[in-house]
């Protein structure tokens, strides 16, 4: 028997072949455009991710036999994406993307009304998926009237592998439509957002069947028996199932496009006040807090498409050993921020350049100034009580040791790497698909990878980094009192 994971993620899809056991047997990536037609605006055509699925299949199909023996797909998404459709399934427009922030009046309209917290258990960002739609029922009323269903990412794939409107429950968390405490759509909600339940996808766990693999995709890919499709996750939800974060004192920081420091949580206690998000677990009965900056490794590749340097060299050259805080500080607010500012127009910012600053100083500071948003957002996560006393470290900015050093001082935390690179959400997203097949529960598929030996913090410059830390938060507080 073998599983599929898929990860949909911003940039591209990737598919993951393991066997009964959870061990990988092989993965594909593919690419696919972004689209940013006027400042602040992030779309995609959801056909892009139909072609990339297809193909990425195709290639697993023909490299690996055990392909043959499919038995269970997981989709794990990027989250909040509005996924437009009219009654006849056809995508009405490309799909908002979670980093697109041109509702940001709508969201805090939307956050100001009376309940909204109490039922989400968040504030309403501009990427959360509500207050898209209120600005395409602003601006687009004709495609508004059209709306028969919204879909997020994952669910829209769910849609072409099984038929069904169908979503799992983490996912449904970032759409400030879900009451995330009971698990289910808010009437309330939906009314506030000029929505209608009969619009939303049906609700399922994450580790539940969905439905199955309609019997054209399964002829096509070559399958003659059944393959149960699980409800999925949210992309952090699933990541989490993939190193095993399930329960109280797990986590992980996620060094992605975006920045992610996240906590399992054993009981539902949102924090909307922090502005940590607080969502439904991919496993039932369980919830996870996160803190969310949306510039992480995406500021690193900005100033790789300035300089002409890949970001693997622009990191080498800082060497192997932590250098005590430059005097060059980044604002890592290249698309606004989540936590904790929940403020859409922040925008990134280099202070104290001198006519000596070189490229080494400007990206030790960028390497800085994500890891003091990150320590933002572990700031945020200890007032909800997260006890985090490690942290497993992923995403494709793991690969440069001084980022690991740097935020394990900067967290005063130490960070352990999964030894082999086959874990996160298309991990998360395969075992899920273990699960909803039968294959064990979650407690025996999701279990945590072999470690690395622990990335420990650099004692003798802890105190120069908690100045810089606060310096750089002065800077935020100096950016945001300016006129606009």
């Amino acid at each position: 028997m073998s599983y599929l994971g898929l990860d949909l993620g911003t940039s591209g899809l990737r598919a993951l072949l393991v066997d009964a056991d959870g061990q990988p047997i092989g993965a594909t990536e593919r690419d696919y455009p972004l689209s940013h037609p006027h400042a602040g605006w992030s779309e995609q055509d959801p056909a892009d991710w139909i072609a990339a699925l297809d193909s990425a299949v195709e290639e697993l199909r023909a490299t690996y036999p055990q392909f043959a023996d499919l038995r269970g797909i997981g989709v794990a998404g990027q989250m909040h994406g509005a996924t437009l459709l009219d009654a006849s399934d056809t995508v009405l427009r490309p799909c908002i993307l979670w980093n697109d922030s041109r509702s940001h009046a709508e969201a805090a309209a939307l956050d100001r009304t009376e309940k909204v917290r109490d039922l989400s258990g968040n504030i309403v960002f501009p990427g959360f998926t509500a207050p898209k739609l209120e600005w395409v029922r602003t601006h687009e009323p004709e495609i508004f009237e059209r709306i028969a269903k919204v879909l997020l990412p994952a669910a829209y794939l769910n849609l072409y592998l099984t038929g069904d409107h169908v979503a799992d429950m983490s996912d449904s968390a970032g759409t400030s439509w879900l009451d995330v405490g009971q698990r289910c759509w808010s009437d309330d909600l939906l009314a506030l957002g000029h929505m209608r339940r009969d619009q939303m996808p049906r609700l399922v766990e994450g580790t539940e069947a969905a439905g199955t693999l309609r019997p054209a995709l399964a002829q096509r890919w070559g399958l003659s028996q059944t393959v149960t499709v699980a409800g999925g996750a949210g992309d952090n939800a699933a990541a989490a199932c993939g190193i095993g974060a399930l329960n109280e004192g797990q986590g992980f920081v996620s060094l992605g496009t975006s920045g992610v420091l996240l906590a399992a949580r054993d009981g539902y206690a949102p924090a909307p006040e922090t502005a940590v998000h607080t969502f439904c677990h991919a496993v039932p009965g369980r919830w996870y807090q996160m803190g969310v900056m949306l510039s992480a490794t995406a500021s690193l590749n900005w100033f790789s498409r300035i300089t002409g340097c890949k970001p693997a060299d622009l990191t080498a050259e800082l060497g192997p050993d932590l250098h005590r805080p430059g005097t060059v500080r980044f604002l890592p607010y290249l698309s606004g921020e989540r936590t904790p500012h929940n403020d859409s127009t922040a925008r990134g910012l280099f202070s104290g350049l001198g006519s000596g600053t070189g490229r080494t100083d400007m990206t030790r500071a960028i390497l800085e100034g994500v890891a003091f948003g990150l320590r933002d957002s572990f700031e945020a996560l200890r007032a909800t009580h997260a006890s985090l006393d490690e942290l497993i470290a992923i995403g494709g900015g793991t690969r440069s040791p001084y980022w690991l050093r740097l935020i394990a001082t900067v967290l005063d935390t130490p960070l352990r790497l999964p030894e082999s690179s086959e874990f996160g959400a298309a991990l998360g997203a395969a075992r899920l698909a273990m699960v909803a097949t039968g294959q064990g529960d979650e407690e025996s598929v999701m279990t945590p990878p072999h470690l690395s030996a622990p990335i420990l913090p650099v004692p003798e410059t802890r105190a120069a980094f908690d100045e810089a830390y606060e310096s750089f938060r002065q800077a935020y507080a100096w950016q945001s009192s300016r006129p606009m």
